[in-house]
């Protein structure tokens, strides 16, 4: 087959690549950088799959047996390319997301309510919060005349590269505990069931249904059937994290309150990660055994030890770091810091007070807003 992978170049793509080739297939994986190809049946096609001219040049070069969307869009640019996508391939696959559901009954069902739908918080339906971006996408998707697509609805997946901790991503929780600072989480996500999946056992969930017209207009998960608590994720990186420094990491609970007090947004936490997360996986085991997938606690551990080995983070989120050091009264090195100006925004954050942050956040948005007009 000759597929085409948008965005595919992250911890799901670099898989999903491997897989499709091991088969014998063409594969075109569109990149913002120049990539050599490391294989006589792949190629890159460097470009941003988000402008119109690049990718109606991308589409010319089908036919197209499969199109994976990988791409995180807005609604406007979905809504400018979907119907050239979907008219270009025999079958459109389009990763949203299972945060787009609702607190729900358990397992979680492809029908169950989604937030977009059912959610009476007014502020949050005029943002554009992921959950409800992907869920206008499914949308447009849902009433076009076209049915060749399929709606994919992973849940949190991690990978060599990616380490999650709630909401905390490994640049924050990790780094932390691997320069002997605290880590920051709160009891009230702790406690909460959640799926994590292994990023190339979803590779293979989505390998499995690519041409499968049974999964034609409709949504389908492909998740881990095991679910975990947050606490038992956070007790086994403790259990790895003392072996490999020969030290307990210090960590530090606080209330749901304070713990917001990290994020630019509140409602990731408020509208998924304090939810149980279960999904069903009937529909995926009709083409893939989810059983055979990683068992959350072995697929995390093995990352973990992997990362010891090769470790590398990627921007460290320095306003989070800053926080996290004043509700622990602890500090940062500022040679630790490698820019003048997150070394400005480090001392800003953790030495005024968090309204004196705001004011200043405020201030200097708006500054931004009159230069570009």
């Amino acid at each position: 087959m000759k597929i085409l992978l948008l965005g595919g170049t992250g911890a799901m793509g670099k898989h999903l690549t491997e897989i499709l080739l091991e088969e014998d297939n063409q594969v075109f994986v569109t990149t913002r950088s120049k990539r050599p190809p490391l294989h006589p049946h792949l190629t890159y096609l460097q470009g941003n799959a988000k402008e119109e001219s690049f990718i109606a040049e991308t589409l010319q070069l089908g036919p197209w047996d499969a199109i994976v969307d990988f791409m995180i869009y807005n609604t406007q640019e979905f809504q400018n390319h979907y119907k050239a996508l979907l008219s270009a391939t025999n079958h459109y696959l389009f990763l949203s997301s299972s945060r787009v559901y609702a607190e729900s009954n358990l397992p979680i069902q492809e029908d169950s309510p989604r937030l977009i739908d059912q959610s009476t918080d007014e502020k949050f339906l005029r943002t554009d919060e992921y959950s409800l971006t992907k869920a206008r996408q499914e949308n447009l998707l849902q009433s076009s005349e076209k049915q060749n697509w399929t709606i994919i609805r992973p849940y949190i997946t991690y990978s060599e590269e990616r380490l999650q901790l709630g909401t905390l991503e490994k640049e924050i929780w990790l780094y932390r505990a691997l320069h002997g600072r605290s880590i920051l989480f709160t009891e009230e996500i702790g406690s909460k069931l959640t799926t994590l999946s292994y990023g190339r056992d979803v590779a293979l969930g989505i390998k499995s249904i690519i041409g499968q017209t049974k999964v034609f207009g409709k949504a389908i998960h492909i998740v881990q059937p095991k679910a975990i608590t947050w606490q038992e994720a956070l007790q086994l990186y403790i259990q790895l994290l003392s072996n490999h420094l020969g030290e307990t990491p210090a960590v530090k609970f606080v209330d749901l309150k304070t713990f917001l007090t990290l994020q630019h947004s509140p409602y990731q936490v408020l509208y998924d990660r304090k939810y149980h997360r279960i999904f069903s996986t009937k529909r995926i085991d009709q083409y893939i055994d989810t059983n055979l997938f990683t068992s959350p606690l072995n697929g995390l551990a093995s990352c973990l030890k992997y990362f010891f080995e090769h470790p590398n983070f990627s921007t460290i989120n320095w306003f989070a770091q800053a926080r996290i050091d004043k509700i622990c009264k602890e500090r940062t090195p500022l040679k630790e810091i490698p820019t003048t100006k997150d070394r400005v925004l480090y001392l800003c954050v953790r030495y005024l007070p968090l309204i004196a942050i705001h004011h200043l956040w405020s201030f200097t948005t708006h500054l931004k807003r009159i230069i570009k007009s």
